[in-house]
């Protein structure tokens, strides 16, 4: 799974335009000051914070967290005596309850507190949740009025987060439920604002994600149709993003490399083939970055494998030498070391598969 979150926060207005004068911020901050003492005055008025310390901008373990995978609980379970409580998946791995050593006799599930986290997330997701007509107010108890501001795309991060969290942690299921409601959001957004290249640039990188998690559970037929999905949505707009490019083009390596594990070698190339064409594309205005370089020897070297497996040797040397000669002119910065580990690790692979006269006519 991808280490980047596909969202970013949505810039707003104060965000961008410049503040005008010192006297239009004292101005500004006299005004704040006033409403938010009108506010405190007005019982009718409640400020939308939440009362766990969990915010916008940073995430802090809490009440409603897993010490283990340092994420929100999923299928909560509670340690038989010592009642300590973790997701499912992650106490499963222990005899011993990790925060005071009891031995763990069994282990309950713990509905009611999953209930509670199942609520705080829709309760925290509402106010990241983006208002398409401005902002949104219900009335609550007391007949107290709470503003969700248009805070867009955070609901988004926010879910993401858990996700890879809980991914690098192995909870597998725990992340996938959270990027199934990340599509889910996208997807209601899709159809109220239209296909528009941020939107469907999300929605394939949270596919992909899934594909990521359904791969990592085994099931390759779901993890199939999820990064097929998200090359479609990934496919809709133009490749200038480098960073929509690398995702296509890994998606459907994704997908090239389970029908490969799979023995259908002809999908496999028409996969192969498809994200070495992508990542031609992408370096044909952008020659001079490295990374991209780098990815196009890699889809080289798949075609070349699956070409070889297929009985076409000789087209097969041809794909193995061009990717060695893409790598062979690469230069790399002093900065680029971890580049240059990788360009290196590939080098090595593709000379292995070359007898030595072959890799001779490559220099």
């Amino acid at each position: 799974m991808t280490s980047v979150c596909p969202f970013a926060k949505a810039p707003r207005s104060d965000d961008i335009c410049p503040r005008k004068s010192g006297e239009t911020n004292n101005q500004n901050e006299t005004e704040h000051r006033e409403k938010v003492k009108n506010e405190s005055d007005d019982s009718a008025s409640v400020s939308p914070k939440c009362p766990f310390g969990y915010d916008s901008q940073t995430f802090k373990l809490g009440p409603f967290s897993c010490v283990i995978c340092q994420a929100l609980l999923f299928d909560s379970s509670k340690c038989v005596p010592c009642s300590h409580k973790y997701c499912k998946v992650c106490i499963s791995r222990f005899n011993d309850c990790p925060l005071c050593g009891a031995d763990i006799e069994r282990i309950e599930p713990d509905k009611d507190l999953q209930d509670v986290v199942d609520r705080f997330i829709e309760g925290h997701a509402r106010i990241k949740r983006p208002q398409v007509n401005g902002d949104l107010k219900e009335v609550v108890g007391d007949n107290k009025t709470v503003t969700y501001a248009d805070v867009s795309l955070e609901r988004g991060a926010f879910l993401v987060q858990q996700a890879m969290r809980a991914f690098r942690s192995q909870n597998i299921p725990s992340a996938k439920s959270r990027l199934r409601l990340c599509a889910e959001d996208i997807r209601e957004q899709l159809e109220r604002l239209g296909n528009t290249s941020e939107l469907c640039s999300q929605l394939g990188a949270v596919l992909g994600m899934l594909g990521d998690c359904c791969r990592a559970m085994g099931d390759a037929g779901s993890a199939i149709t999820y990064f097929e999905e998200s090359a479609e949505f990934l496919s809709k707009f133009p490749t200038e993003d480098m960073e929509v490019t690398h995702t296509l083009s890994v998606s459907l390596n994704k997908i090239g490399d389970l029908k490969y594990y799979e023995g259908d070698l002809q999908a496999a190339r028409s996969c192969y083939s498809r994200s070495l064409d992508v990542r031609r594309n992408a370096i044909k205005d952008r020659s001079n970055v490295s990374s991209q370089i780098i990815d196009v020897a890699v889809s080289l070297a798949k075609v070349a494998d699956v070409d070889r497996n297929l009985g076409h040797e000789d087209v097969a040397v041809d794909g193995f030498q061009e990717a060695v000669k893409c790598l062979e002119s690469l230069t790399l910065n002093s900065d680029e070391s971890g580049l240059e580990q990788k360009r290196v690790s590939v080098l090595e692979y593709l000379r292995s598969q070359l007898t030595p006269e072959q890799t001779a006519t490559t220099v």
